[in-house]
């Protein structure tokens, strides 16, 4: 057994807050500040380009990486940091393609996160080898996967809806027909429990931004299964991902590790954020999380279908195949949902019509939940989302 859970003392909630949107931006970690503030002054403002060896800023990617490794499962030296999810994504499938050179077609589901589909677009674009992305609805991948598949690329939670994904049955498949196999930990890291090893994935990139509290635009990670890295040729041979960087070399030679997924320059200030935010994760068994986090979804789902029978359930029923997250559909959602926020529960709204929750047991309790739930009965039984002030969409929502 972990540490017990929640461990509110270790993070910032504001007062009267409820936060149940972590599966989108988790919240501020204590020592969080501190530490971007020691960055600047003590180790930028004092070492200044000496920090690279003397604050260990070079080997950051790599410690980070070996610690978001533990809560995925993953080997030691298998999970590099950097850069954007979008990148990573596209480093994974690149090299996946090159692995199966004599097949031209990339499998996901119609409801994966766009930005990967994007990616994946963009890819095909630009080899332009006639490569073709193939979408079914999710129930509908494994039996989509046959010898003609070179990649199946999938979200392993669905960022709507919570739907989890079976990683290791659709692993195996993906394997008996011959294909590479990479998973979007995007709304799993830190949410669930996940086994990259015993999975045999080849591939998993995602965020440090949700349930990893690293802050907004944290870096993403890649993992590489260890038995093929040698052999992964980088399509973004960057700079730090060669062998030897400062040898200067005219010629890119990739670095004979998962360091050879480096692309540019670190974000040290991200990193080190990152890093001071990991350790609320210090002593937390994963399993005991789930639990946790279950007993959450399962309370708030009882107690909004009792208050709110307007809302309809639009994830899983079936707690073993779903997420952290829990999505109501609803005609008013947008509207419904900035009426909320105003009463101080943050969630957020995905098109065309859900209402979104996140629960990270870290800060959150069965008390927050029921809490929740009364506010929203509260908007929903008096039609407060009515009112004009929540009706003009935002940027970001």
């Amino acid at each position: 057994m972990g540490v017990p859970l929640p461990r509110k003392d270790l993070f910032y909630i504001p007062e009267g807050v409820i936060y149940l949107d972590g599966n989108s931006l988790g919240v501020l970690p204590k020592g969080a500040a501190a530490r971007a503030t020691e960055v600047i002054e003590q180790e930028w403002g004092q070492q200044l380009i000496r920090a690279w060896n003397v604050a260990g800023w070079m080997d950051l990617p790599r410690v980070v990486g070996d610690r978001i490794g533990q809560l995925i499962g993953a080997p030691e030296g298998s999970v590099a940091t950097g850069d954007t999810l979008s990148i990573k994504v596209y480093q994974a499938l690149a090299a996946a393609l090159k692995m199966r050179p004599d097949r031209r077609v990339i499998l996901s589901d119609n409801g994966n996160f766009p930005s990967d589909l994007y990616m994946a677009q963009g890819l095909i674009g630009t080899i332009d080898k006639g490569y073709e992305l193939r979408t079914p609805a999710p129930e509908d991948v494994a039996g989509a996967i046959t010898e003609e598949v070179a990649v199946v690329m999938l979200t392993h939670v669905d960022y709507r809806s919570g739907r989890m994904h079976d990683m290791k049955a659709i692993t195996e498949k993906a394997h008996a027909m011959g294909a590479v196999m990479i998973w979007d930990l995007a709304h799993s890291a830190g949410a669930v429990p996940v086994d990259m090893a015993g999975s045999n994935a080849e591939f998993a990139v995602g965020c440090s931004y949700k349930y990893l509290n690293g802050g907004p635009g944290a870096p993403a990670f890649i993992y590489a299964r260890p038995d093929i890295i040698e052999g992964v040729e980088p399509a973004l041979s960057g700079w730090l991902g060669h062998d030897a960087p400062f040898a200067m070399e005219l010629g890119y030679r990739p670095a004979m590790s998962t360091e050879r997924l480096r692309v540019g320059t670190p974000p040290i200030l991200q990193l080190a954020v990152l890093q001071e935010a990991l350790k609320a994760w210090d002593g937390v068994d994963m399993d005991d999380l789930r639990r946790a986090s279950l007993t959450l979804s399962e309370c708030f789902i009882r107690e909004v279908t009792a208050r709110c029978p307007e809302l309809r359930l639009a994830s899983p029923t079936d707690p073993t195949t779903r997420g952290s997250q829990v999505s109501f559909a609803f005609a008013h959602s947008y509207a419904a949902m900035q009426a909320l926020i105003a009463r101080g529960v943050i969630g957020d709204f995905r098109a065309p019509d859900i209402m979104r929750f996140g629960f990270t047991p870290l800060y959150l309790d069965e008390g927050d939940v029921i809490r929740a739930a009364e506010i929203l009965e509260e908007v929903i039984k008096t039609r407060a989302y009515e009112a004009p002030e929540y009706q003009t969409r935002s940027r970001v929502t």
